[in-house]
């Protein structure tokens, strides 16, 4: 009996210092010591009516910027519903306006994450939600009317590849990329975590076939497509990367580079017409998760120019402490202004000019 317990001691201690080094690290990956030096734009100003989140944001070529709202993670509920804003960015006076949906949408398990369009021939708007009721992962497609502030459903996609779903690009009326993250499997995810394991994923959807096209991500997060259509690009949070990939005529996806820009990445969005790429992101993820408000976490935007060059670049645009915005999460810019978007908190619009 005492060789046995000697054994069990030498396995728990072992264990324990495996586990303790193995946290260490995630708080490394994580930038939880990182001290933020404020870095703000001018005329910064809060969106009103925006004060439960603005997790994904995507602005149309005429300045009308689609929003996402309410969206609620395990530790982070909410009690607000989620729903989609359209801002329009043309106005001097930028109030969000919520877009109605018809009958018959679940609008009380509302619960979304990313989103994308895509506008086919005819000028028609696509509007494509990662939508999470009770938790569960499915994808929403929505035809966008704007002359009456409305959205009307079209379609709910589930598939067993679709399992976790964290952003999406749209690439047809019925087709997308998607990035499954993994963090609302519980558990699993946060083992998969401290073990540093890469099992997070791309996949491709359209009516005619469902498959992984990429593989090899700690946590996948924002996905985006450059303006040609000719590349994916999709960052790892806990890796602190944004992957480009080269679509195939199968749209299959084939690596070509990655860019390690040293800060946790969230949504990525892409300028049409220089294709550099704004990115939201989390400086000290760390406290992100943990959401102590008397320590909060702290936001930054990047741009990426040139990505697909020899020599492309890394700008810091915004940072933050978290004494405005909590959280950054995603950044687009219209008319030269800045609508940075949060998780959970409130979302901004500054002068880049």
């Amino acid at each position: 009996m005492g060789k046995k317990l000697i054994i069990i001691s030498v396995i728990i201690a072992a264990f324990s210092a495996f586990l303790g080094e193995r946290v260490m690290n995630l708080r490394k990956k994580f930038h939880a010591d990182r001290e933020l030096t404020q870095n703000h734009l001018p005329n910064c100003k809060y969106i009103k009516g925006l004060e439960i989140g603005s997790e994904d944001i995507t602005i149309l070529p005429d300045g009308q910027a689609l929003i996402s709202t309410g969206l609620k993670v395990q530790g982070m509920l909410s009690d607000n519903p989620g729903r989609i804003y359209v801002l329009d960015m043309e106005k001097d006076r930028m109030k969000p306006v919520e877009l109605r949906m018809g009958r018959g949408f679940d609008l009380e398990s509302f619960n979304p994450h990313g989103i994308s369009t895509y506008t086919d021939a005819d000028g028609a708007i696509y509007l494509f939600v990662v939508n999470h009721p009770q938790h569960q992962s499915q994808v929403e497609i929505f035809r966008f009317l704007a002359e009456e502030n409305s959205l009307v459903h079209l379609k709910t996609i589930k598939h067993e590849l679709l399992h976790s779903v964290n952003d999406i690009v749209a690439v047809g009326v019925e087709s997308f990329y998607a990035t499954n993250d993994n963090y609302f499997t519980g558990i699993p995810a946060m083992l998969a975590m401290l073990l540093a394991l890469p099992w997070c994923t791309v996949t491709y959807y359209s009516p005619e076939g469902v498959k992984v096209v990429a593989d090899g991500f700690y946590m996948a997060n924002g996905i985006n497509i450059s303006p040609d259509k000719k590349h994916i690009y999709v960052g790892d949070l806990t890796d602190n990367k944004v992957h480009v990939m080269e679509r195939q005529d199968s749209n299959d996806l084939i690596p070509v580079k990655f860019m390690d820009v040293g800060t946790p990445v969230d949504n990525i969005e892409v300028d049409p017409e220089t294709g550099d790429l704004w990115v939201g992101c989390h400086p000290n993820v760390w406290k992100f998760f943990f959401n102590n408000i008397e320590d909060p976490a702290g936001s930054e935007v990047i741009k990426i120019a040139d990505i697909l060059s020899e020599q492309p670049t890394v700008t810091q645009v915004y940072m933050d402490d978290g004494s405005v915005l909590i959280g950054s999460s995603v950044a687009a810019t219209y008319g030269g202004k800045l609508l940075i978007g949060s998780v959970f908190h409130r979302a901004l619009c500054c002068d880049l000019n």
